[in-house]
């Protein structure tokens, strides 16, 4: 069983196929009397294109965590995706028939494209075409020009340190919370919620029970 992700909402049907590539970044140069080389270089960012299903109406084939939303939400969930500006946590999660977990797409994107199809053929349903492209964080350091004497400077690259320690915590799980979303909520990353799983001694990261204790930290 696959189930997809958008910033914490499942999609209610699965794609039937999506294309990821790796893009590359190595460059190869011709050397004087001695052929090609290839530097390798880090992968670029990873390009992510499907076409979701949306229905208007509740079908038996649809997965629905939290009851039945119609197309209007998923329209403007994605919508506010595109225009804040900010990345997502994209997942895929791939569980056999056992129920355990085979292995997940987890990474952070953002939207670059959609487009909404609607066609005869579908009914009043919908389809959406997204490209989604993988987001890396960056960060730069803040320097500070130390003067020592009139003739030489110095620079002092400078970082902030957490001092104090930030005490555990705990959550009892309630119905509609996702692994993912709590690590968001009480770590600010979502991406670790595999890292909780294995501290809580989770088998499997997207099946939490209402009563549930779950410790972060």
């Amino acid at each position: 069983m696959y189930t997809v992700y958008l910033d914490g909402v499942q999609l209610p049907v699965t794609p039937s196929e999506m294309d990821m590539q790796i893009n590359n970044q190595n460059k190869t140069i011709s050397l004087i009397n001695d052929g090609e080389v290839n530097i390798l270089k880090t992968a670029g960012l990873t390009d992510i294109s499907f076409t979701a299903l949306i229905p208007q109406v509740l079908y038996p084939f649809a997965v629905y965590k939290d009851g039945f939303k119609d197309a209007a939400f998923f329209l403007d969930k994605i919508e506010k995706l595109k225009v804040d500006k900010k990345p997502f946590q994209f997942i895929v999660s791939r569980v056999s028939p056992a129920g355990n977990l085979l292995f997940d797409t987890n990474m952070s994107v953002s939207i670059e494209e959609y487009s909404i199809n609607e066609n005869a053929d579908n009914g009043l349903d919908l389809e959406i075409d997204i490209d989604l492209k993988q987001y890396r964080a960056y960060g730069t350091k803040k320097a500070v020009i130390k003067q020592a004497t009139a003739a030489k400077k110095t620079v002092k690259a400078t970082s902030s340190r957490p001092t104090n320690k930030t005490p555990p915590k705990i959550h009892t799980v309630v119905r509609g919370d996702t692994l993912w979303a709590l690590c968001k909520k009480y770590l600010g990353n979502g991406a670790r919620y595999p890292e909780i799983a294995k501290l809580n001694k989770i088998p499997n990261p997207n099946l939490i029970y209402p009563g549930q204790v779950i410790k972060f930290g």
